[in-house]
């Protein structure tokens, strides 16, 4: 079985798979979806995954729960792509403004989320108080 290990060996989409926590389909999924793509192939057709591969497989599991569609992170993924290819720090890089955007876009995502855990908390608080009033005398018939 081929695992990573110190040396940066590549991992089978099993291996990979349990190191992210996603499932081999979804895997698959989000190679087909152009998300990712395996490093290399054995020669038998196996998929090989290098540290990088499980790193960007991280990055679309980040994603996931903010509510980004495919071709959202497809474009964050080329952005952040493009900018490994050329981290030029100079200002008005051509994707500095893709990058804000993006970034604004999280910010939102994670705003929601922020008002939809205060719900969900709000729900148990009020919930967690109608059975103590059901476990008082007072909530006895």
């Amino acid at each position: 079985m081929i695992q990573l290990d110190d040396n940066g060996t590549r991992m089978r989409i099993g291996d990979v798979a349990e190191r992210t926590g996603l499932s081999i389909r979804t895997i698959r999924y989000y190679e087909e979806a152009g998300l990712m793509a395996p490093s290399t192939r054995t020669t038998g057709g196996f998929r090989l995954y290098s540290p990088a591969d499980s790193e960007r497989l991280e990055l679309i599991k980040r994603m996931k729960p903010l509510g980004f569609t495919v071709d959202e992170m497809r474009e964050l993924l080329q952005a952040l792509d493009a900018l490994a290819e050329q981290p030029a720090a100079v200002p008005g890089h051509a994707l500095e403004g893709q990058l804000e955007r993006l970034a604004t876009a999280v910010d939102e995502r994670c705003g929601r989320l922020r008002e939809q855990a205060a719900a969900a908390g709000g729900l148990a608080l009020l919930l967690r108080e109608r059975a103590t009033f059901l476990t008082t005398e007072g909530g006895q018939s």
